[in-house]
């Protein structure tokens, strides 16, 4: 579980709520059954329309991958490469046929398996770029998918004030009730802005970083492969690979190798 996504919507919530309170609100007065009808009834309706089903389908595993972090870890990666690399370089590139069943990466193990069959290396990096695109493509639509929310609520939520101010208009005759009618009103528009700029455009931004890290992982898996193939030195796989690493990860990484990669140079 990502806390960082489930701390971040509470916090948000919360604090709203908190200050409303300060200021002398209830909170009961927020809430509005028909207004939260029209705002996410409405949101949810417009993303009917403008994607196919075969999309909308996948909106509650985009929600599990918003609130969980199932990336990997780019040092691990290159462990494991670093030792397919090391398997490959002593007992030659079909020792490795043994090894793609216990990798748990699919992109990883289906790499290393065009490696194995003997495939042309340009022909193994258009393979794998080309997944890698249709990856790309497949998450933009997602996170597209709660942006477009986004942009949908604040107008529901405009629409449901109008509509409400409607109502307001046409009890002008009662004068104790305008002003409990108006507020009643304004929650449709606090719902759809609310519900935009809290949790739809929010967890659109969680996915595209989610994304960002998982498109990072597999160009780094992509050079290793390939490095694999040509033959490369582990030790200089693990160096070429540690670009992909963020300053202090590089640190971290190399502090750490220092000795294991003395001793594998010596070994090589």
């Amino acid at each position: 579980m990502d806390m960082t996504t489930l701390i971040g919507l509470l916090l948000s919530f919360i604090s709203l709520l908190v200050a409303f309170v300060m200021e002398g609100g209830s909170p009961l007065a927020l809430f509005g059954l028909s207004a939260g009808l029209i705002v996410f009834g409405g949101t949810i309706g417009a993303l009917i329309v403008s994607y196919p089903g075969a999309q909308l389908r996948r909106i509650p595993a985009l929600f599990k991958i918003a609130f969980t972090n199932r990336t990997s870890e780019p040092l691990d990666t290159i462990d494991e490469l670093v030792t397919l690399a090391t398997i490959a370089r002593r007992e030659g590139i079909l020792a490795l046929e043994d090894k793609v069943v216990g990798l748990e990466d699919t992109f990883l193990k289906n790499g290393i398996q065009l490696v194995v069959d003997g495939v042309d290396p340009e022909l193994v990096r258009s393979i794998l770029e080309t997944e890698l695109t249709a990856m790309e493509e497949r998450h933009e639509t997602g996170a597209g998918m709660f942006e477009a929310a986004g942009g949908f609520a604040p107008t529901m939520g405009i629409l449901g004030t109008v509509m409400g101010l409607i109502h307001v208009l046409s009890n002008l005759s009662d004068v104790s009730r305008l002003g409990p009618l108006i507020a009643t009103a304004f929650i449709a528009t606090l719902y759809g802005v609310g519900s935009a700029n809290l949790i739809w455009l929010p967890i659109a931004s969680k996915l595209k970083m989610r994304s960002k890290s998982e498109v990072t992982s597999r160009e780094l898996i992509v050079e290793g492969v390939l490095s694999i193939q040509a033959g490369e030195n582990p030790n200089t796989l693990r160096q070429k690979l540690q670009v992909f690493l963020a300053p202090g990860q590089r640190e971290r990484a190399v502090t750490a190798q220092a000795p294991s990669g003395a001793a594998e140079v010596a070994d090589m």
